[in-house]
């Protein structure tokens, strides 16, 4: 069964629009994007296709990439993102240009890589001009096992950002388990004082941060709040 959005991702489409929240020096945007953790996913890269000229998605799984391939290829059998391309239009207010959207994010879309977040360099051997932003959504809550290697996590993705650049994240908070398709799967608890120290433990300074209390049925997971900074 090929890997499909999971009711846990599916709660964060009406964050699409705080993907790249606005910093205090106004709009996040630049030439170089790095998604780390994509997942077989594209919604969280809707809004960043119109700010950047270029994007690297990354996962862990050889499944998850070859999903994402797919879609960017229009490989038969690929998952159908167009009700979610068209909502997230709709939340820019152009709802009828829907296609137009798919057709830019795949052309801005350079390259999947492998990506291994406990790794120095995560997507070694492949080594990228430092980018503008970094983005990485549901990622190392699900990645890490242990509140030091997410500490570290976060560093050696951070390695990535150029000085002056952007990091944006979405962690879900106090969350120990999520399902999808019926299999259950661990994840790290984290509070967001934890998720603050990580992020400045790196050399990040924090300039915007929103929280969306969302719990969600027992069956999909046991989160209690979702947090973006």
């Amino acid at each position: 069964k090929h890997p499909q959005p999971s009711d846990r991702s599916e709660c964060l489409l009406c964050q699409s629009r705080n993907a790249l929240p606005r910093s205090h020096t106004g709009d996040v945007r630049g030439n170089t994007l790095i998604d780390i953790g994509s997942g077989p996913t594209i919604y969280q890269l809707l809004s960043a296709c119109e700010k950047f000229n270029e994007i690297i998605a990354s996962d862990y799984t050889d499944r998850n990439r070859q999903e994402l391939e797919k879609w960017l290829k229009k490989e038969p059998g690929a998952f159908d993102w167009a009700p979610v391309v068209k909502y997230v239009c709709e939340l820019e207010g152009q709802r009828e240009k829907w296609a137009e959207k798919e057709e830019k994010l795949r052309k801005k879309v350079k390259q999947v890589l492998k990506c291994d977040v406990r790794k120095p360099n995560p997507l070694a051997p492949v080594t990228l001009p430092l980018a503008d932003c970094l983005l990485s959504t549901l990622c190392l809550e699900a990645a890490c096992k242990d509140l030091g290697t997410f500490r570290a996590a976060v560093k050696n993705i951070s390695s990535l950002l150029k000085p002056g650049g952007h990091f944006v994240t979405v962690t879900m908070l106090k969350e120990t388990y999520y399902v999808v398709d019926q299999h259950s799967f661990s994840c790290l608890y984290l509070d967001q004082e934890s998720v603050e120290a990580a992020v400045r433990d790196a050399g990040c300074v924090i300039e915007h941060i929103k929280g969306a209390p969302e719990p969600t049925p027992e069956s999909i997971s046991d989160y209690t709040d979702l947090v973006s900074l």
